[in-house]
């Protein structure tokens, strides 16, 4: 079976959005390769034993997704940009549930072997760069798209330009200027906290 055309996915997204629910019934079995590779990505960056798994992580964002009214779909490229950005998103909660765990706040109980598997300084880099995109959003909005769509989601420069509508040059500027803008908020803030 050939997989179906870019035309086919705009068009279900499309359809998807203006209230068609059997359209994310045909959507979803088509992009669940895309979604799992995208959470496969971002769970190489955290440690090995990360309690959670690239399908939990779909499985989290699609039922985020579904929730989604009245969203314009634009294209497949935007699509995966906002499930990078909801799946960023489940994944600074979970670092951040993690880091409430290990200063005592929070009821959640873990078993030793869960305990041991905990990766402070992870979820720490995770929560870091979280606060330093939002921080970057606040002071430029693109830039802080082109980061999440370029890192978290694993667009290309190109597909990028597509969903914000903006030159392959601007994307792959935003893209530099926002990655030394992250790298020295972070370290700052880090300085700072010393």
């Amino acid at each position: 079976m050939q997989p179906p055309s870019p035309s086919e996915v705009t068009r279900l997204l499309k359809d998807w959005g203006n209230g068609d629910s059997t359209a994310l019934d045909q959507l979803m079995p088509i992009v669940y390769a895309e979604l799992r590779a995208i959470a496969a990505r971002y769970l190489r960056r955290e440690r090995q034993d990360h309690t959670l798994q690239p399908t939990a992580l779909v499985n989290e964002a699609y039922l985020r997704l579904i929730d989604q009214n009245q969203v314009q779909w634009q294209n497949r490229a935007h699509f995966v940009g906002v499930a990078a950005q909801m799946m960023r998103r489940i994944l600074v909660d979970h670092a951040k549930s993690h880091n409430r765990a290990k200063r005592g706040g929070g009821a959640r109980r873990v078993t030793l072997d869960e305990a041991v598997a905990l990766s402070e300084e992870r979820a720490n880099d995770l929560v870091e760069l979280d606060e330093a995109l939002t921080a970057l959003e606040a002071f430029d909005e693109r830039k802080s798209r082109v980061v999440e769509m370029k890192y978290f989601g694993g667009l290309s420069v190109e597909e990028t330009a597509e969903v914000l509508k903006v030159s392959v040059i601007t994307v792959a500027r935003d893209w530099k200027l926002a990655k030394a803008w992250l790298y020295t908020t972070i370290n700052d803030n880090r300085q700072h906290a010393s």
